[in-house]
């Protein structure tokens, strides 16, 4: 299973934990677990072309996803996922 850590602003969206353990093939299939099991978090996380947002960084360890294989990037057994979200003011994540 990998670990996904999530930011402070969006731990609404799963009863204040801040490490969930998932288990998914690539990240994007990822998120579609967690937006199941948490619903509303897959639209923080994606666009509305199915996309990681702009202002959200997404890392497998230290790697963030857009210089891997983006949503495809394959997620193995004790990998750590990190969602960070631009630091920006005026707009919650």
């Amino acid at each position: 299973m990998a670990t996904v850590y999530v930011p402070t602003p969006l731990r609404r969206f799963t009863g204040g934990q801040s490490k969930i353990s998932a288990e998914a093939a690539t990240v994007g299939e990822l998120i579609q677990k967690l937006d199941a099991q948490y619903p509303g978090l897959g639209e923080k996380l994606l666009d509305g072309d199915g996309e990681v947002k702009r202002f959200i960084n997404v890392f497998r360890n230290d790697d963030e996803i857009r210089t891997l294989e983006g949503l495809n990037t394959p997620v193995s057994d004790g990998d750590k996922i990190s969602i960070v979200p631009a630091m920006a003011g005026g707009r919650e994540a």
